[in-house]
């Protein structure tokens, strides 16, 4: 169970890119603490800027730094299931060829999706299935229905260098997906507690609503520019229920340490 957050905003938008992302991070903190990282990109920016680590959330908290340029973020907390973390390519963002994404869920069939593309596995011991979600994207060049070949659960973002000011977003089956639309931003995560906190730090009111399953959206510049129905594997069952919270006590520290930013900044 991992956790996946992050925003669209338009080029005018106000908000405090840096605050925002840290906010959103301290919302989903509970959700894992394999490893943590995010991506961004906006202005200037061809290629996704992509840090990660193999720390839990309270530990990159203070690093974070998003310029005010930056118009698409992804964050992410990683409880791993497959590709174990002390290989930095196994953590997220996962990059395949042109694109660069976060997962929350399980992909059983990623062996086999991945096999026909010579550029999958591309780093050393790279083992992570939320790989195959990515390929996907990138050699369909981000059809909706393509993510229909997926077999496991999933909530799913992603940004493909193809596509500059667009950040895709999906739901299959089996893991939660909420949206936050503001008058200028779109913010996503796992839980609608990181939205909540992302409204309260960024003074944005935000309508929040669950994304249904086998949704696949296009964000941009704050926006919903299109949504799509996919058809998710429903056949597939997990062996237990994860708990969402699997990082105790992460929650509570990031969100101390984020009162503290943001007083100072005040």
């Amino acid at each position: 169970m991992c956790g996946i957050a992050g925003y669209s905003l338009s080029p005018r938008c106000s908000v405090d890119r840096t605050l925002a992302a840290q906010a959103l991070l301290a919302g989903i903190a509970d959700r894992g603490a394999d490893a943590v990282g995010y991506a961004y990109r906006g202005g200037h920016e061809e290629y996704p800027v992509v840090t990660k680590q193999r720390t839990p959330a309270s530990l990159l908290l203070d690093r974070i730094r998003v310029p005010d340029h930056a118009t698409e973020l992804l964050v992410h907390v990683r409880d791993y299931t497959k590709g174990h973390p002390s290989i930095p390519a196994n953590n997220h963002p996962v990059r395949h060829g042109p694109v660069v994404g976060i997962h929350n869920g399980i992909i059983v069939n990623d062996d086999e999706l991945l096999a026909p593309y010579s550029c999958a596995r591309a780093e050393p011991r790279m083992t992570v299935d939320s790989e195959a979600i990515f390929a996907l994207a990138a050699h369909s060049r981000n059809e909706p229905r393509a993510l229909e070949a997926l077999a496991g659960s999933m909530a799913t973002a992603w940004l493909d260098q193809r596509e500059p000011g667009t950040l895709f977003a999906a739901r299959g089956v089996g893991r939660p997906l909420w949206l936050g639309r503001g008058r200028d931003e779109i913010f996503f995560a796992s839980n609608r507690t990181a939205l909540e906190v992302a409204a309260e730090y960024t003074g944005v009111r935000l309508r929040v609503s669950e994304v249904r399953d086998g949704t696949f959206l296009a964000l941009r510049s704050g926006r919903v520019a299109r949504t799509a129905r996919f058809r998710p594997d429903r056949n597939y069952t997990e062996e237990r229920t994860l708990p969402a919270v699997r990082a105790p006590g992460e929650s509570a520290h990031c969100l101390a340490r984020l009162a503290a930013i943001a007083a100072t900044a005040a």
